[in-house]
């Protein structure tokens, strides 16, 4: 059943995806190269999945979904820059910057941004005040006080030792704030109570904490094919991380934790959110 659903999200926003209008040039080539090269789409799917938890249609809100995996693909875009991560691979192909060469990536990453809010802001999503909601908390979760803040905290922390709080702060703002507010978004649009999203809200913080601690296993002990991408960046550039500072199992015990928070904030909705309930055993157990 997890299974099935996870698909037919996916599905639905591939399809919105492709469909965006895409017009030719290097600077649209570059965008479309880096987002639709694979992925998991976790951001959008829980987006669509919190709507479809409070009783809302999934499918009447994929372009606020959709912009989610924009901003997310942005990031990765510069993240992999070689005055941030480097990174020659993303996705199991050249990163864009190795493609497009470094100015281009940029540039893309800023367009796709941009276009994020352009597909926020679409008026046939017929929601001004939810949207108008949503369209702040979005910036907020991107930018100097989440995603962006959380970047620039970690380049920070590269060849120092952190204690464990510290790199907690850094990943509730540069991973758990977008999937965060990936939940919000679909528990506000699709108009759910404010019980409904602080439920959605807990777990998605749990989740994202989560979803950064299985990255830190995944660079030490992942296969760089599986993950498309190059393992043991995080040694590479000095960088504290779960498993650094509590070792393998450690980082296991710690993420387990986070997975039961997870569950745990799903209670209010009983029976109604057993795909979100299984999406926490999926990012425990992923492979890449």
């Amino acid at each position: 059943m997890f299974k099935e659903t996870f698909q037919r999200y996916l599905t639905m926003i591939e399809q919105t995806l492709t469909q965006l209008p895409w017009d030719k040039g290097v600077l649209n080539e570059s965008m479309y190269y880096s987002l639709i090269g694979g992925g998991k789409r976790i951001r959008p799917v829980l987006a669509l999945a919190s709507a479809e938890t409070v009783g809302g249609n999934p499918e009447t809100m994929l372009r606020p979904a959709v912009a989610l995996e924009l901003i997310h693909t942005y990031s990765l875009i510069h993240d992999d820059l070689p005055a941030m991560d480097n990174d020659d691979y993303r996705r199991g192909r050249l990163s864009n910057h190795k493609v497009f060469g470094d100015a281009q990536a940029i540039l893309a990453g800023d367009a796709l941004l941009t276009y994020a809010f352009e597909l926020l802001a679409d008026s046939e999503l017929g929601q001004p005040e939810r949207q108008l909601r949503m369209i702040r908390e979005v910036a907020v979760a991107a930018g100097k006080d989440g995603m962006v803040g959380g970047q620039v905290a970690d380049v920070a922390g590269e060849g120092r030792n952190l204690t464990l709080q510290e790199i907690e702060e850094i990943h509730k703002a540069k991973t758990g704030a977008l999937l965060t507010v990936s939940a919000r978004l679909g528990g506000v649009l699709a108009g759910g109570t404010e019980e409904q999203v602080r439920a959605l809200t807990d777990y998605a913080q749990a989740l994202g904490l989560a979803f950064q601690i299985k990255d830190d296993i995944l660079d030490i002990v992942g296969d760089s094919k599986t993950l498309g991408k190059p393992t043991g960046s995080d040694l590479r550039l000095g960088k504290s991380t779960y498993v650094s500072l509590l070792g393998l199992e450690g980082a296991e015990q710690q993420l387990h934790t986070q997975i039961l928070k997870a569950q745990s904030a799903l209670k209010p909705f009983s029976e109604g959110a057993i795909f979100l309930n299984q999406l926490a055993l999926y990012i425990q157990e992923r492979k890449h």
